[in-house]
């Protein structure tokens, strides 16, 4: 083994941990996701058994990180993660004339999540209330659209953003035509 092999071990269980722990997931979630015991993920953490390729390879594709970045040692804030437009997960089949691009990356559902609405003439994302202190902030990118929250609503056209509660029932429809916004979703 060189030196940069033994460099490798030594940062490899901290680096799984940290990205365990990052993503809020428990030894038994690893497991599961993973198909690596419970007992040997832990292991591997403690820096008391050194992963077999395949047993690595299980693991970074349970916790969604890059497997060569793991353990070439580059610092994860120094790499640049793209998601090509193909690549990026669409919802189609939730409201009606509304495809929803997910734009945030999965570790942030149910905190921090960011989505691009693509409406046909007439669409509409019709959401129940989501978690109490939840707020929606929705900016139109083009085409216009009206937004109910609870007894409330307002008319947004290109370049206009609504900020609004959404621990109540709420609404999004597009009017006249097409329309195109982000929207971003920030739970209390």
């Amino acid at each position: 083994m060189t030196e940069n092999d033994d460099a490798i071990l030594t940062h490899l269980p901290a680096r799984l941990k940290e990205a365990r722990q990052s993503q809020g997931l428990s030894l038994d979630a690893v497991a599961k996701l993973s198909g690596v015991s419970r007992s040997m993920v832990s292991q591997i953490e403690r820096g008391e058994s050194s992963p077999t390729i395949a047993t690595l390879w299980n693991l970074t594709r349970a916790l969604q990180v890059d497997f060569a970045g793991l353990l070439d040692g580059a610092p994860a804030k120094d790499l640049i993660e793209v998601l090509r437009a193909a690549d990026v997960p669409t919802i189609n089949n939730l409201g009606s004339g509304c495809r929803i691009r997910i734009l945030s990356p999965p570790e942030e559902a149910g905190k921090h999540e960011v989505y691009e609405l693509l409406m046909d003439a007439g669409g509409v994302l019709d959401s129940q209330p989501h978690t109490r202190g939840a707020r929606e902030h929705l900016t139109v990118i083009s085409g216009v659209v009206e937004v109910i929250s609870g007894e409330a609503s307002s008319r947004l056209e290109q370049g206009d953003t609504a900020r609004y509660a959404a621990d109540l029932h709420h609404k999004i429809t597009a009017q006249g035509g097409a329309a195109r916004a982000f929207l971003v979703v920030q739970d209390a």
